[in-house]
């Protein structure tokens, strides 16, 4: 059995699901390499995603040594804990839904 459970990864994530994953990875500190290696992010796609949530306060970017660290922020642990919640609630929802929900795998979603 996989980290997934019985049912395999999500195909395709949503927007959604992988600013979550940007989030978690980036709960701490990331370096971009790290997040965009992480996340499975193409450069293109990861700086799109850092744009938006650089923009949204979603993350903070702290220069640190000379090398550029990206931070979840209050407003972005927010956002991660009520990703989590909605898609614990869907997950638990009627079994029609549950093949469709796509939350980022447990290594990525550390309680705490």
């Amino acid at each position: 059995m996989n980290s997934w459970g019985s049912n395999p990864p999500p195909k395709r994530r949503d927007k959604l699901y992988i600013i979550a994953e940007i989030l978690e990875i980036a709960r701490d500190g990331a370096l971009k390499t790290q997040i965009m290696y992480r996340a499975n992010l193409s450069f293109t796609q990861l700086n799109d995603y850092l744009r938006f949530t650089l923009e949204t306060n979603l993350l903070k970017k702290i220069r640190k040594n000379d090398r550029d660290n990206y931070k979840a922020t209050e407003k972005g642990l927010d956002f991660l804990q009520r990703y989590r919640q909605i898609a614990e609630l869907l997950k638990n929802g009627s079994n029609s839904m549950k093949n469709n929900v796509k939350i980022p795998p447990p290594h990525l979603l550390k309680r705490g």
